[in-house]
């Protein structure tokens, strides 16, 4: 490969939550391990490779020149997201008036629904549940109603399209999160989905917010369908939200973006977002971006899919050979795991809290999947060099799942 996704990047001292945000209780944080083990972060979903050096270069360049002050957005900035958007997802018609900056993606989720909703209404999530999404609407003054997924047969998450129009009519629901690809899931709904999906919300008068934060992770051999694309309902009743600090690993930079093409719904979205005085651009944030949606970004990107590809495939196959009572679906899109330790915990007598201390204790720092609604759950994070997985699930092999 071109790129480095080999090397084990130190972090520590460099600001990093995964590595340097360990608790010692495990509350809130997953726990440092005990003497003679190493930290191996695969909680906080961010990403331990280097960064594409094209973003490097441009943010360089910038540094350059010794000002920081005052600026606009410029054109480059605005014309990376409409051709990313055109050449990664076949977006058309996508067109500067449709882009708008965010903080981050929550912020903008709780911007639209300050338009469409009034506090204290219900709003429909999927679950399990991103735990951003469960902070920022309870934060809000909003309630959550989860229409569970289901795996079926073959262990794929599925939606429940019966069971969300029965949750929207007993609620009395007029807006949705649509979370493609899913997180923590990792499915990648496809067009059919999509399009099943969205007759659910049409036939009942249901705007929806969809984050697609994640949609450039895409395993290999899948494809993400932006939500907007499936039909002009879709294009005229969804805000998108896209951003590429999960891409590239730049969430300590700040910025995201949405698409929203309803003139009505994207000007009071914007009203709302500059309410706080607060939701504006950083400039290293608006050259970082610029930076990773040049064509070497979209080079270290590629790659960096199929590293990912081959973490997942290692994870999943030596879980199923492995960890007798774990089952996981094998996740189409995102660098995340979510495990089910449901048999496993009935089997020992124990709860998933206590397989959470045993990974924590020999440094293995994967995430607690209740907050997610995920029982049993736990949450890995596999953007890691390969030799970091392998030797993660050698020590949970050896120390936690035991036969």
């Amino acid at each position: 490969m071109k790129y480095d996704f080999t090397s084990i990047m130190d972090r520590h001292g460099k600001d990093a939550i995964a590595v340097d945000g360990l608790s010692k209780d495990g509350k809130g944080a997953p726990a440092a391990p005990k003497d003679g083990f190493d930290a191996i972060p695969m909680w906080v979903a961010d990403m331990n490779f280097p960064t594409a050096p094209s973003i490097t270069a441009e943010l360089e360049k910038r540094i350059q020149h010794p000002a920081y002050g005052y600026f606009m957005p410029t054109d480059e900035y605005f014309n990376s997201i409409i051709n990313w958007q055109k050449e990664r997802n076949g977006v058309q018609g996508l067109e500067k008036k449709h882009i708008g900056y965010e903080n981050g993606v929550l912020g903008g989720v709780i911007s639209v629904l300050n338009v469409i909703c009034s506090r204290g209404d219900n709003v429909l999530l999927h679950s399990p549940t991103y735990i951003g999404f469960t902070g920022c609407l309870t934060n809000a003054g909003y309630h959550i109603v989860h229409s569970p997924l289901y795996r079926d047969k073959d262990g794929i998450w599925r939606m429940d399209y019966e069971d969300m129009a029965k949750k929207i009519e007993e609620n009395h629901i007029h807006a949705a999160i649509f979370c493609s690809p899913h997180n923590p899931c990792g499915r990648v709904w496809t067009k059919e989905e999509i399009e099943k999906a969205m007759q659910v919300y049409a036939d009942h008068d249901v705007w929806v917010i969809s984050d697609e934060i994640w949609s450039d992770l895409i395993l290999e051999g899948y494809h993400h369908t932006p939500t907007q694309s499936v039909n002009e309902w879709a294009r005229q009743h969804v805000a998108a939200f896209y951003a590429p600090s999960k891409t590239f690993n730049l969430a300590g930079l700040i910025g995201s973006y949405h698409i929203i093409y309803n003139d009505w719904l994207r000007e009071r979205e914007a009203k709302e977002a500059s309410l706080c005085h607060y939701n504006s651009m950083n400039v290293l944030s608006m050259h970082a971006l610029i930076g990773a949606y040049k064509p070497e970004g979209q080079e270290w990107l590629d790659e960096l899919r199929q590293v990912l590809t081959g973490n997942v495939s290692y994870a999943v196959d030596f879980i199923e050979k492995n960890f007798p009572g774990v089952s996981v679906a094998r996740p189409e899109g995102t660098y995340m795991l979510f495990l089910d330790c449901t048999e496993y915990c009935k089997a020992h007598g124990i709860d998933v809290g206590e397989v959470l201390h045993r990974g924590w204790d020999v440094g293995v720092e994967w995430q607690d999947g209740r907050p997610f609604h995920g029982e049993y759950g736990i949450r890995v994070n596999l953007a890691l060099p390969l030799s970091r997985v392998q030797e993660a699930f050698g020590r949970l092999q050896k120390y936690v799942f035991t036969k």
